[in-house]
């Protein structure tokens, strides 16, 4: 059966910020420490009610004891929701909570005199710790008692010598018996055997417990009945009531006129409980009036057998001594009975009550009720630890207090009793300390202080915080054209300050700002390393260099992301060889540079002209004379492409000369291309080409139509201009020399040698340059004036359809 008592109160207390007052830190030099104060302690005791249960001791594990949902005036589910918790002093769980109803049940057997000895009440305080809000709600669980000890006697039997001369009504102290049981159920009374001599009384020891007086009714003779013998009960109050025995023997001595007696009825002495065993801790004394063996006195205590007797005597001087190891926190005191006996087996009996002092041997005690780890970054004042602290000394030995190192961001705050809450000092941040070691010191105010140390370790969950970070604003990238697809051309990179899911970052391209510009068929990105491709290769002469941006998300909720740009830089490749622009190399009919044969070393006979569509040193041109009909008579600059006679020339040299010009660029491996100049040799004018006389001829016979129109005109045109010649060899003498000049003078094209050099480099002017061509015929020969052109102009220009205009033989036609 189980009782359950419930107080007024119902034990629910909020931290109230008065109470928190009353127990405010006090901060030292580099410890923030909480020292418990003792008015603090009292206030709380006296103020405070709490719920008080009752169960009797060794009732079996698992029993009901409480609906503790409905004593607390909690919500159902409630309990659970805020993970309640009950927590005794040292770590003992006496009582547990029942995972799915959470009502309150016996955790394990309690045996009352284990848990409180000779205490009674025998009452074991709890809390009741609930979260979110922090709460406690103060408890206690009464043991109740069952009669499950008989009272013990120490000896099975028991010597009294008692001389025949004793008067009635004398008191003779035995040793007490001894019950583990409490209350009603302890020791009781004693009784004695039937006898006509004596009878026994129950008295009360200064400690509370009984012990039993021998009194003699009637006086003993010695020749009658020299022995006695006698049973002594020790009844407890159970139902039914357990008993001991003992067996007295008393034995009549002759006369023996005095007994013993000690100084003083009761001695006090009072000892720390640290004493060294052997130290001295009283003398007692007793003297007998006797001479001889009658008046020789030995000493010894009364009971030797107690369990909980730490002392000796010596028998002859009276010195009582430590044996045993004292302990304060077990035994406060001892009442401990002395028997001094003659020589004639008289005695006489005092009492000594030792007090144990207190020393501060105890190093006070943590118990750990609730540890959160991890917890959140970002939030202030989370409670990261419950805790209580204790210590089993007493008075100043007691007070206690608890620090934690300075430098850390957590905070100690006193709550109900001996509870502590370690709290975050403000919002913490998990990219500058992930984890943090907590060592908490509890200390005393004993001497020498004592202290205990418990060590935490909370670490610090990521919150997304942190958006990613990349190593560089800018990334440039350089890439050759003529690229492979699918080309790894350079990677981003982007860190998290975070950790798990909130750091792991990926990669994507974000919209080009020139809508125009191909992004998507240009380059593509790894998403989880930031490796960037080239999708399709890349032509520098088309694209030099293009712009994107790169975006960095991690995978917290809500994402964060940052962005970078990343230029792309096409490096030209020596991919184009380069390109003749001058002379035409369009397939046309080749034409022929004049050089008159006085031209001098050095003479610039024409110039080549190349462009390259590459850059840099890859369009760097150099030019090379790669053949010539006569080596060494000719030139080109390697820098200008000029090209130039070598030295003077002479009527030996050939009149037709073919050169190669080869125009090579400064890539890696070289591109080149040639291109072929024909050059005359004519006596007095230069032409910046001439077509060979065969060449004009084969054009010529090509058109047979051409050749009658030709034939027409020139008939025409030769009666009109030898009529216009004769008016004028008459009236103007002197433009007789440059109307005769217009004659061809036969099939090989010689012009008359006093026309001048108007450029003075060896060709006309570039303003009145004119593309003259000489044709071959049978016997026949002709001019051609062209348009004028430019030699320097754009291969286009050059490689046109000359116009031509019907031509009279031997006669002049200008367009």
């Amino acid at each position: 059966m189980m009782d359950v008592v419930i107080g007024t109160g119902k034990g629910f207390f909020p931290l109230e910020s008065d109470l928190m007052e009353m127990a405010q830190t006090k901060v030292h030099r580099k410890k923030r420490q909480v020292t418990i104060l003792i008015i603090w302690m009292i206030l709380w005791e006296v103020g405070s009610e709490s719920i008080q249960y009752s169960v009797l001791e060794e009732t079996e594990s698992g029993t009901f004891v409480a609906n503790l949902t409905k004593d607390l005036g909690l919500k159902r589910g409630e309990l659970a929701e805020r993970g309640a918790q009950v927590v005794f002093k040292g770590n003992r769980q006496h009582l547990q909570l029942d995972p799915q109803t959470y009502d309150l049940l016996l955790n394990e057997k309690l045996d009352r005199e284990e848990l409180c000895g000779s205490t009674e009440p025998c009452v074991l305080p709890f809390q009741v710790l609930l979260e979110n809000p922090l709460q406690f709600f103060q408890a206690a669980l009464r043991v109740r008692d069952i009669n499950d000890h008989a009272p013990e006697f120490p000896t099975r039997e028991m010597l009294l010598k008692i001389s025949e001369i004793t008067t009635p009504g004398k008191l003779f102290p035995l040793k007490m018996a001894q019950d583990l049981d409490a209350g009603s159920n302890g020791l009781q009374s004693y009784i004695i055997s039937s006898n006509p001599h004596f009878h026994v009384l129950t008295r009360n020891r200064s400690d509370g417990r009984k012990f039993p007086e021998l009194v003699l009714d009637k006086a003993l003779d010695r020749e009658e009945q020299p022995e006695l013998r006698l049973t002594l009960t020790a009844l407890d109050g159970g139902s039914p009531p357990r008993s001991g025995t003992t067996e007295i023997q008393i034995l009549v001595l002759d006369i023996n006129d005095n007994a013993p007696e000690f100084a003083q009825e009761q001695y006090e002495a009072q000892i720390p409980e640290n004493n060294s065993l052997g130290s001295l801790i009283i003398t007692v004394s007793a003297r007998d009036l006797d001479a001889g063996s009658f008046g020789e006195v030995s000493y010894a205590l009364f009971q030797v057998d107690d369990i909980n007797q730490p002392f000796e005597i010596n028998a002859i001087t009276g010195e009582i001594r430590l044996r045993k190891t004292l302990d304060f926190e077990e035994f406060q005191s001892y009442h401990v009975d002395i028997e001094a006996t003659d020589g004639g087996g008289l005695s006489g009996k005092c009492s000594l009550v030792i007090k144990v002092l207190d020393v501060n041997d105890n190093t006070p005690e943590l118990t750990m009720s609730s540890l959160t780890s991890p917890i959140p970054e970002n939030l202030p004042d989370i409670i990261v630890a419950v805790f209580s602290v204790s210590d089993a000394d007493s008075g100043q030995n007691q007070q206690i207090v608890c620090s934690i190192d300075d430098n850390l961001p957590f905070l100690l705050r006193p709550s109900v009793e001996n509870f502590y809450t370690l709290v975050t000092e403000g919002a913490l941040d998990r990219e500058s300390q992930a984890e943090y070691n907590i060592t908490i010191t509890v200390t005393d105010f004993g001497t020498p202080r004592l202290k205990t140390q418990h060590n935490i370790t909370v670490t610090v969950s990521d919150v997304n915080d942190n958006a990613p970070a990349f190593s560089q604003t800018t990334y440039t990238l350089r890439v050759r054209e003529n690229n492979s697809p699918a080309l790894h051309i350079g990677s981003v990179s982007a860190t998290d300050r975070d950790s798990g899911a909130n750091a792991q970052v990926t990669y994507s391209l974000l919209p080009p700002a020139d809508p125009q510009l191909p992004l998507a068929s240009l380059v593509s990105i790894n998403a989880d390393n930031g490796q960037l491709f080239a999708l399709r290769s890349l032509d520098y002469e088309a694209l030099q260099a293009f712009e994107f941006g790169v975006r960095a998300a991690d995978r917290g909720s809500p994402a964060l992301s940052s962005q970078a740009r990343v230029r792309v830089l096409v490096l030209d490749d020596n991919d184009n060889a380069p390109f003749v622009l001058y002379p035409p190399q369009n397939g046309s009919a080749p034409c022929t540079e004049l050089v008159p044969r006085a031209a001098e070393a050095g003479y610039l006979v024409t110039k080549v002209v190349a462009v390259d569509g590459d850059s840099g040193q890859n369009a760097w041109l150099s030019y090379q004379l790669l053949k010539a009909t006569e080596p060494g008579l000719f030139g080109v600059w390697a820098h200008n492409g000029e090209v130039r006679t070598a030295r003077l020339l002479s009527e030996r040299d050939a009149v037709k000369h073919r050169l190669v010009v080869l125009v090579r660029d400064n890539g890696e491996p070289p591109r080149s291309a040639s291109v072929t100049l024909h050059v005359l040799l004519v006596d007095g004018f230069s032409q910046p080409y001439l077509p060979l006389p065969e060449v004009a001829a084969a054009e010529a016979r090509a058109d047979p139509l051409t050749v009658y129109l030709v034939v027409a005109l020139a008939s025409v045109s030769s009666l009109f201009l030898f009529s216009v010649l004769v008016f004028v060899a008459v009236r103007l003498c002197r433009r007789s020399r440059a109307a005769s000049a217009g004659r061809c003078s036969g099939p090989e094209g010689h012009f008359p040698g006093h026309l001048v050099d108007v450029s003075g480099a060896g060709t006309l002017s570039q303003s009145y340059q004119y593309d003259v061509c000489l044709r071959g015929g049978s016997g026949t020969s002709e001019f051609k004036f062209l348009k004028p052109i430019i030699p320097n102009f754009p291969p286009q220009g050059i490689g046109k359809e000359m116009e031509e205009s019907p031509t009279v033989r031997d006669s002049f036609l200008f367009s």
